[in-house]
């Protein structure tokens, strides 16, 4: 888990090309005026999904995990608690679900409140719990860019060395 503000997104462009080319997007683009939506920046290996919505109460948050994505989550406008936790802190509570690349957990972990301007990058390895209100629910705009993983790749790799 990574956590900063946008102006030193350029600080983590050695990670990954494609979490550069997501960090650039997101330090270039004015949100302001953009609609709630989903906008490609490089076919499925990025997009990014502009939210607006009202913080919930942390009894509402659900713990949750992805294997083909990781997020970069943006808070344009607002602010939100965002958990992150390890594995062992979490038991699952739905399995894994391809179709929508998640995995919902029930557990612990600590939180981090994010302003506007600021950016989590959160790994696969990173249980993580958005959206939630830091005293009472608020109006946040938000920006999730999706970067993917090898993690197909790996898993395809893996299951045809199983079958060799």
């Amino acid at each position: 888990m990574i956590f900063d503000n946008i102006k030193n997104a350029s600080l983590y462009f050695s990670l990954d090309e494609k979490i550069k080319k997501a960090l650039e997007y997101l330090s270039t683009t004015n949100f302001e005026n953009v609609e709630p939506g989903n906008y490609e920046i490089d076919g499925e290996n990025i997009f990014a999904i502009v939210q607006e919505y009202q913080n919930k109460p942390f009894t509402s948050g659900k713990w949750e995990s992805h294997k083909k994505y990781i997020d970069i989550q943006f808070i344009v406008n607002g602010a939100e608690k965002i958990g992150f936790t390890e594995s062992k802190k979490v038991i699952t509570l739905q399995e894994y679900d391809s179709d929508k690349d998640v995995t919902i957990h029930k557990g612990e972990g600590q939180y981090i409140n994010v302003e506007q301007n600021h950016f989590m990058i959160l790994f696969p390895s990173d249980i993580h719990m958005p959206g939630i209100a830091i005293n009472i629910p608020k109006q946040v705009k938000k920006v999730v860019v999706k970067v993917r993983t090898n993690y197909e790749e790996n898993h395809l790799n893996q299951e045809q060395n199983i079958e060799q």
